[in-house]
């Protein structure tokens, strides 16, 4: 062989042991079936299960693996783990360690489920749907295991049977940190019931090492540190045998074949290798569990460079291996530098290109023509972050397949459908065309062809039209030029979805008005967010659920939320919301003890637990709230001790995060901190106010707060909230909402009746007309809101300079998100909320009959819309037996 020649080199864990074929010694042979990584079409399952010999098969079935149902079975298999997979003893097994070997014993439950429902779906060669997400926001995946396979109580006996107590084992576990705020975790809802209705879905995202950030309050800033949520994770499956190349940078070379047709091929760049890890999704009270699966970067050319390190030059060595591992490292890169927009958009499309090559090549599977796909296919974009996976399925048809540009843009678009989760104009996502050209050129001219035909398209239906080209074009004539993500994602999709009534109006009116004069309002419509009942009103809450269960005939409302209905039977009932309100003071007790240690700060249970936690951002006008606290304090400083006495004391509770870049919105948490240092050490104050921040909040913590609240806040201004789903956990959960009419707020109302919700504020149509006068006509500001600012300027809150920009972005900088015009309005409802929370007995109706009417907002009902009128897909139940003889070795591992 000579030297020059190029030689195959193998990844040294993928290598085969042996690549002996046939006969290996006298009397064996080897099986003559095939086994593969890959699983098999359902076509080929068939032939390949008649091929594996009786005895075999025998063997197969006899010790094919079961999961533990009763307690003993299941302290077997935890201490089994503990000995055998931890190599530890009863002597030195920690709550670490019983955590370790209790996710075990259930992982090892799931994946005989998960197993059958592959082999199932594949199987049944339906339709599968597939959700991308740049976010997963699962929360604890331990504790959601118990309850979805209905095996809760016999871990919690199994472990005290072992010395120890399931809520502390719970507690071992991190969040797994793929997310952020509600996109997320609306995303994880939709996962788990697209699971416990049976659905064949698989969701796609990216496995971030570090997820977000692990947020920490020093000296009342916010400080972001990296979250090592990965450090054991049992949770997961690597799949080294699923490895995808990348492809970024490089130049596209066009040429004429034989026949005359134009190819294009993108050459030379950069190669990094996505790898798949696997995590299963169980449905709740079935069998079925689905996947999610969760792409990792590394690089194509292995760890490092062995030549480089050995002539010394160790940095440079792994710089392949860096480089290629940042792209699956943090959520959302501070993009405020350039080399930050480049990585996101990395991300971007590592993620889509990854899940469009897993996706197709599990079509090529079925051998169907390319017309199916659509009917194999659903794809649905989770906002704009995966709307590169429109250019690329229009890349792997036509360059890679071979399909005409008409015949594929057709697959293409009926394969998409489109969520939308904003209707800011600066929140839809852009990218510039220099920064396309550089990093996926062959992107960037699919996406010229596409608003080419499509701009075409355009003027032959309104020829007499211009300004409407440039107003829908795809590409923004802007310096430099810009292609404007959501506008791709709808040209490239057969529906566009808003996420409540509200916003997905206010979409079709504003951002997007052009596009339905274009193509009709049929390929508008709404789905109004929901949540899933078994986290967020069994898992949070189990006092809570088993009461309502004792009420409505057992656990069927879980799965069929409208069953709430029967509580209205027991708003009068004086036994029932004795109980009730017991429930609630627990929990107010348990978040409490919570408060306590981890701010050192003391609050009083029988105070008004007034909460706000969500992404820190202006929109939602957090900024509001703590100006509406620092007057509360001012009036408390002002009053007689005698007229304190008539005051209903009150706990206002904040958290959540703030965009590492973000200024505003670290200086919104930077007040709230200052400000609790100050009325939390107040002797005048007492208990009658109290102001928390509780740091890096997250589902695990949700779980803790939401059940906690009397009164939560969704106060946005009014038209720029999509939907929110926080508000829903609320509600469902006992705790009554102040807010503004916006995003779901307003379905909400229709649903528990407007007596039993405080709005307040300008509405939606209104805004406009506000900004327009604030900017061109004269702005007085509130005087109770002057009094604020005064208050903050006089240093009260510590450096008064640190927050000229928060009160110069009303007093100087037009108020955009209006919150001095809502501050009266705010400030007189707050006062409604105190008198109202005084009479206890009417309060705990009120939160009764809200619950009694929160039906509507189950995930599961989204999910059940979705499937009829956006995605076109049945669900798959599960029966007794999967198919005759069905065995592991046809696991789809896909």
């Amino acid at each position: 062989m000579s030297a020059s020649a190029t030689r195959e080199r193998r990844p040294s864990t993928g290598a085969p042991i042996s690549d002996l074929q046939g006969p290996v010694g006298p009397g064996f042979s080897r099986p003559k079936h095939k086994r593969t990584f890959t699983g098999f079409g359902a076509g080929e399952i068939k032939s390949v299960e008649a091929s594996i010999p009786e005895p075999q098969r025998a063997a197969w079935k006899k010790f094919q693996a079961n999961g533990f149902i009763s307690q003993e079975d299941f302290e077997r298999e935890v201490v089994r783990h503990v000995e055998t997979t931890l190599a530890r003893s009863m002597f030195n097994c920690d709550e670490t360690a019983a955590y370790a070997a209790a996710s075990l014993a259930f992982r090892d439950r799931l994946i005989t489920e998960w197993n059958r429902t592959q082999q199932r779906q594949t199987f049944a060669d339906g339709k599968r749907v597939y959700y991308l997400s740049l976010e997963f926001l699962m929360g604890r995946a331990l504790d959601n295991a118990m309850l979805n396979v209905g095996l809760k109580d016999v871990a919690k006996n199994g472990l005290s049977d072992l010395g120890f107590r399931i809520e502390d084992i719970i507690d071992q576990e991190h969040d797994a940190a793929l997310g952020n705020g509600g996109l997320g975790r609306l995303a994880a809802c939709f996962l788990d019931s697209l699971a416990s209705l049976n659905y064949p879905a698989w969701g796609y995202g990216l496995r971030y090492r570090y997820g977000i950030f692990k947020q920490e309050i020093v000296d009342g800033y916010q400080v972001e540190v990296p979250d090592y949520w990965l450090d054991f994770n049992p949770w997961e499956f690597p799949r080294h045998d699923v490895v995808v190349d990348i492809q970024f940078y490089g130049n596209v070379r066009k040429y004429q074949d034989e026949v005359g047709k134009q190819i294009a091929v993108w050459e030379g760049g950069e190669i990094v290798k996505a790898v798949a890890y696997d995590v299963p999704i169980p449905g709740f009270d079935t069998p079925t569990t689905n996947n999610l699966r969760l792409w990792s970067s590394k690089a194509a050319s292995g760890e490092f460079d062995f030549q480089k390190f050995n002539s010394g030059d160790y940095e440079s060595s792994v710089a392949d291996q860096q480089r290629a591992e940042t792209i699956s490292a943090v959520l959302y890169p501070n993009d405020n530098l350039e080399r930050g927009k480049e990585l996101r958009l990395k991300q971007q499309y590592f993620w889509v290109a990854a899940s469009l090559y897993d996706i197709v090549r599990r079509f090529k599977k079925t051998k169907r023509a390319w017309a199916e796909f659509p009917e194999q296919v659903a794809i649905q974009l989770n906002d704009t972050h995966p709307t590169l996976a429109v250019v690329e399925l229009q890349r792997i048809l036509i360059d890679l397949e071979g399909l005409e540009w008409d015949e594929a843009w057709t697959i293409v678009t009926k394969t998409f459908g489109y969520t939308n989760h904003t209707v800011l104009p600066e929140a839809l996502e852009k990218w510039s065309v220099p920064l396309m050209q550089n990093l996926l050129p062959r992107h960037l001219q699919i996406i010229y062809e596409v608003n080419l035909y499509f701009l075409q398209s355009v003027e032959r239906k309104f020829p007499k039209e211009r300004e409407l080209l440039s107003r829908v074009s795809i590409i923004e004539e802007s310096q430099p030029k810009m292609v404007r993500m959501a506008y791709l994602a709808i040209v490239g999709s057969h529906k566009v979805n808003g996420v409540a009534e509200l916003h997905s109006d206010l979409i079709k009116t504003t951002i997007f008005k052009d596009f339905v004069k274009i193509f009709g309002p049929d390929k508008f419509t709404n789905v109004t967010n929901g949540i899933t009942p078994r986290r967020w009103l069994h898992q949070a809450n189990p006092r809570l659920s088993e009461l309502i269960a004792s009420k409505t005939g057992g656990i069927g409302f879980l799965k069929d939320l409208n069953l709430l209905n029967e509580l209205e039977k027991y708003v009068d009932d004086k036994e029932f919301k004795k109980e009730w309100a017991e429930i609630k003071y627990a929990n107010k007790v348990r978040l409490a003890k919570h408060i306590k240690t981890t701010t050192g700060v003391t609050v009083n249970p029988a105070a008004l637990f007034d909460i706000q936690v969500k992404r820190i951002h202006e929109y939602k006008r957090q900024q509001m709230n703590i100006f509406g606290v620092i007057h509360r304090y001012l009036t408390i400083k002002a009053m007689t001790p005698e007229e304190r006495k008539k005051l209903a004391p009150r706990v206002s509770i904040f958290g959540g995060k703030a965009a590492p870049g973000y200024w505003m919105a670290k200086t919104i948490i930077h007040l709230i901190n200052n400000v609790g240092a100050v009325v939390n050490k107040d002797k005048d104050v007492g208990d009658l106010l109290k102001v928390i921040f509780l740091e890096d909040y997250n589902v695990s913590k949700a779980e803790i707060i939401v059940p906690a609240s009397d009164v939560s806040e969704h106060i946005s201004t009014a038209g720029t909230e999509a939907s929110g789903t926080s508000n829903m956990k609320f509600v469902l959960n006992g705790g009554l909402i102040i807010g503004t009419c916006d995003g779901a707020n307003i379905e909400i109302t229709r649903e528990i009746g407007e007596n039993n919700i405080f709005l307040f504020g300008n509405l939606a149509e209104d805004v406009e007309d506000l900004r327009h006068a604030h900017t061109y006509g004269s702005h007085t500001l509130d005087p109770d809101l002057v009094k604020v600012f005064e208050e903050i300027k006089k240093g009260t809150f510590g450096d008064a300079t640190a927050f000229g920009a928060l009160t110069g972005a009303i007093e100087d900088h037009g108020d955009y998100y209006l919150v001095s015009d809502d501050f009266h309005s705010y400030i007189q409802t707050q006062a409604l909320v105190d008198e109202a929370y005084k009479n206890q007995d009417e309060w705990i109706s009120k939160t009764i009959m809200s619950v009694a009417r929160m039906g509507f907002f189950s995930s599961d009902r989204c999910i059940n819309e979705y499937a009829e009128s956006i995605w076109n897909v049945e669900p798959l139940s599960p029966k007794k037996e999967t198919a005759p003889g069905l065995l592991m070795s046809t696991r789809e591992y896909e």
